[in-house]
């Protein structure tokens, strides 16, 4: 059940002994991978976001400290997809059920005596519905720190081994995301069906964007016609283990953050 994460650092596997009896719960790190099952063009599975989210957060949390108390949850993986509905297999949530699965795993955890819940998301097209729910979280319980967090934003190396166009332009199941596949699920991904193909009639000389300061609204195949949206063909097994790598470091050091962080208020003062 447990997957990429470590089995000792795998909430489900806890008694409701171990919760209860749990020591310093205010600090103990619980994080919820959040991520999709949706198309990832014809070389790729629909697991790739929950694939790399769980790979990340699992080799992060191999590498943690055992004195830095922190658990992954069961992953959630169905999201707010509904960009990729055209394309078939993608399974997605409205936001409203998204928001609500999402409050009621927070208050789950309130309630169980934790006071530091991150939500670890691998889907581009749902940031901002979590960081809606990581506010709501902190304003419904003053003292939870709620933390809506990318697997992506970290520091990390990944842009030192991809062209500018890939920086730029490849957001999905171009060269990263292979790369880290055939890192992490090598048999599941299909080489010799992947193509490359970029987003198609996007504005010249404005100052809108796909995704910028000023973007306009899309769904994906506005944008592809193969629901890929960058260059797969230049991935590398080697790419993925050094991305793979710098994508965990990066995450022990979040944690450890986390565990130390408190909440700022100014309020009491």
């Amino acid at each position: 059940m447990h997957g990429f994460i470590p089995p000792d650092r795998f909430f489900a596997y806890l008694t409701w002994t171990d919760v209860q009896a749990m020591p310093d719960k205010d600090n103990v790190v619980i994080i919820q991978p959040v991520a999709a099952i949706e198309q990832h063009g014809p070389h790729l599975p629909l697991a790739v976001d929950i694939a790399i989210g769980q790979a990340v957060i699992g080799k992060a949390l191999q590498q943690l400290p055992v004195s830095v108390p922190a658990y992954a949850l069961p992953s959630l993986y169905y999201g707010k997809s509904n960009e990729h509905w055209h394309f078939p297999g993608t399974i997605t949530l409205s936001v409203q059920t998204l928001i609500a699965t999402l409050m009621e795993v927070g208050d789950s955890i309130y309630r169980a005596g934790f006071r530091k819940l991150a939500f670890v998301n691998s889907h581009g097209g749902q940031p901002q519905v979590i960081e809606v729910v990581a506010r709501d979280l902190h304003q419904r319980y003053e003292d939870f720190v709620v933390l809506p967090l990318f697997t992506w934003r970290v520091p990390n190396m990944a842009n030192e081994v991809l062209t500018a166009k890939e920086q730029a332009l490849g957001i999905h199941a171009g060269d990263a995301e292979t790369s880290l596949l055939l890192s992490i699920l090598p048999e599941q991904v299909k080489m010799e069906r992947a193509i490359a193909e970029y987003p198609h009639g996007l504005p010249d000389a404005s100052l809108l964007s796909m995704e910028g300061n000023l973007p306009f609204a899309w769904v994906t195949r506005d944008l592809t016609k193969s629901g890929v949206l960058g260059d797969p063909t230049t991935a590398t097994k080697e790419k993925g283990d050094r991305i793979l790598a710098s994508l965990a470091d990066g995450w022990v050091q979040a944690i450890k953050d986390i565990y130390h962080f408190q909440q700022p208020q100014a309020w009491k003062q």
